[in-house]
């Protein structure tokens, strides 16, 4: 008798059909784990590197807060470098008009004995 009509023999090869099946999915599941698990360590290198693309741009920014403040300073300094010499300026010019104003009454001395012999 053949094989096929055997109701044994067919419960055994549609058993290791089965069982066959049940390998094959087996190994799928396990090959979707592994994708899962690559895609998972993928997705965490993302993260990471968000995180330093986070950090390196929050000390970009603190940097760029840090020089607009040094120029902010900079810029007061040079404003009170400014009025420091317009002051100075004005003291020398004050200096001058007084030595001017001196030279003129030396000069009115000088005249008035010239003419004046006594």
């Amino acid at each position: 008798m053949s094989d096929v009509h055997n109701p044994p023999e067919q419960h055994r090869q549609k058993a290791e059909g089965l069982r066959e099946k049940a390998e094959e999915f087996r190994r799928l599941a396990e090959e979707a784990r592994e994708l899962r698990d690559r895609h998972r360590e993928a997705l965490e290198m993302v993260r990471q590197e968000q995180e330093q693309l986070r950090q390196a741009g929050e000390k970009a920014r603190l940097a760029a807060e840090d020089a607009r403040t040094a120029a902010e300073e900079a810029r007061h300094a040079t404003i009170d470098s400014v009025h420091a010499t317009a002051e100075s300026l004005q003291v020398t010019l004050e200096h001058m008009k007084a030595v001017e104003e001196m030279r003129r009454t030396l000069r009115d001395i000088q005249d008035r004995r010239k003419l004046d012999p006594n």
